[in-house]
């Protein structure tokens, strides 16, 4: 639904269930980064924010400043699915911050941490796509009715992003296929 100026109207419900979604998305696969950098609590602190947010907390400076400081973690990570685990953090922390603008790139703010989780766990199994495509449908079969009403409120995933990219669109067409 959008708004007399073409913005979507977004609830505070809808988007604490975007980021519970995506924060479980992203809880599934922080073992990888921990594993790897077991002193570094950045991707773990984003992914508790977003929890803390899709509980009921405050919509504020925590998930924007565990959110980049995910995404710097990331860039540091050492190996792709460690980077990948921590990015999916950052998306789940990011998850809050979802525009209400009909932008294909928003569907990340939805779909992200999930499309990251699944590459990341699809690296740690020496690149296996079937490993990814079983982490997509756990998170197809994780999404609710709201989740696929406030995606399908959104253009689809817009092309790009390599690998994590089309696990994102293959997401996006099947919670679309959905409806």
């Amino acid at each position: 639904m959008a708004n007399e100026t073409g913005e979507l109207v977004l609830s505070m419900q809808e988007l604490r269930e975007v980021a519970r979604y995506a924060a479980e998305s992203a809880q599934g696969v922080l073992g990888i980064f921990e594993r790897e950098h077991p002193a570094d609590s950045r991707p773990r602190a984003a992914i508790d924010a977003a929890w803390a947010f899709a509980r009921g907390g405050e919509r504020g400076k925590t998930l924007r400043d565990t959110a980049w400081a995910a995404l710097k973690a990331a860039r540091v990570a050492g190996t792709t699915a460690a980077g990948d685990a921590a990015r999916a953090a950052m998306a789940a922390a990011g998850a809050a911050y979802l525009h209400p603008l009909a932008d294909a790139h928003q569907v990340k703010h939805i779909l992200g941490a999930a499309a990251h989780a699944a590459r990341a766990a699809e690296l740690m199994a020496g690149g296996d796509h079937a490993v990814g495509a079983d982490h997509l449908e756990q998170a197809r079969r994780r999404a609710t009715p709201i989740i696929i009403d406030v995606l399908g409120r959104y253009p689809t995933a817009p092309p790009g992003g390599g690998r994590v990219g089309q696990l994102l669109r293959e997401l996006d067409d099947a919670l679309r296929a959905a409806t």
